[in-house]
């Protein structure tokens, strides 16, 4: 049984065989996340997991970028109304509890940056391979937010946390080269080699013994999903907390006013 896909209106979806390329559709703004694109990420993984005519999911994004993550515009409109906020913590814990229930194998096409809750979605998808131009980075901090939308779940786990502390508590980007170099990503590879290589790892895993391929990644992620159902409350608990901030609102109009923003500490 497939799944009707044509209500969504922020992602693309492309069927070849027992494979479905699914692409996040806002290259004019990098494909970060408006507050509809935000709902839609949050189910979109639970319908994957709900079509029986695929076992490979390709995820990338349009344009230039994978994500940019979290849509500025947003931001403001998070700041101001509470309420709003409150409902994006619900949808964030759904995007990556949905990325780990879904038993496909779903590889990261990562085309370009992935950034913030780009990065996130990427590097809780069980493959992850990346042209060598992109970067890859959870700059919460840098908009006076907490790193809560499950960067500080998977980031650990993939290069310790010596490493993710660093680059969550700073917001640096890291080149695809380099994150494969410290296992957050498994290849970096030339734009015009991507395709290929995304394609040839689907056709590969597609053309395994697809029950024991499925049954291999639930029983990996049953790690994986305990940390999260421990964490991520508290994780989007801290971010609510200084989605409040005075830090965070300097962000949101350093970045209206094209300017550097003047943390206080409040």
């Amino acid at each position: 049984m497939s799944v009707d896909y044509s209500g969504y209106k922020y992602f693309l979806f492309e069927k070849e065989g027992r494979t479905l390329t699914v692409t996040m559709n806002r290259p004019d703004q990098l494909n970060a996340m408006t507050w509809d694109m935000h709902e839609e990420a949050s189910r979109v993984f639970y319908d994957l997991g709900m079509d029986h005519s695929i076992d490979v999911v390709i995820f990338t994004g349009a344009g230039k970028a994978f994500s940019a993550g979290g849509d500025i515009v947003g931001m403001k409109m998070m700041y101001e109304d509470t309420e709003m906020f409150d409902r994006s913590i619900n949808e964030a814990k759904k995007v990556v509890f949905g990325i780990l229930d879904c038993d496909k194998i779903i590889i990261a096409k990562v085309n370009g940056d992935a950034v913030g809750l780009g990065a996130t979605m990427a590097l809780f998808c069980d493959i992850i391979i990346a042209a060598d131009h992109a970067r890859f980075g959870d700059p919460h901090v840098r908009v006076g937010l907490a790193a809560g939308d499950g960067g500080a779940v998977i980031w650990p786990q993939a290069i310790g946390y010596a490493k993710a502390k660093e680059y969550l508590m700073t917001g640096d980007l890291i080149t695809a080269p380099d994150a494969q170099a410290m296992g957050l990503i498994n290849y970096s590879v030339p734009v015009a080699e991507l395709d290929a290589k995304v394609d040839a790892m689907a056709k590969k895993l597609g053309s395994g013994a697809m029950k024991s391929i499925k049954y291999t990644k639930t029983a990996i992620n049953v790690g994986l999903k305990q940390l999260a159902h421990t964490m991520m409350d508290t994780c989007m608990a801290y971010e609510a907390l200084t989605n409040r901030s005075q830090d965070h609102l300097e962000a949101i109009n350093a970045f209206s006013e094209k300017r550097k923003p003047k943390f206080t500490g409040l």
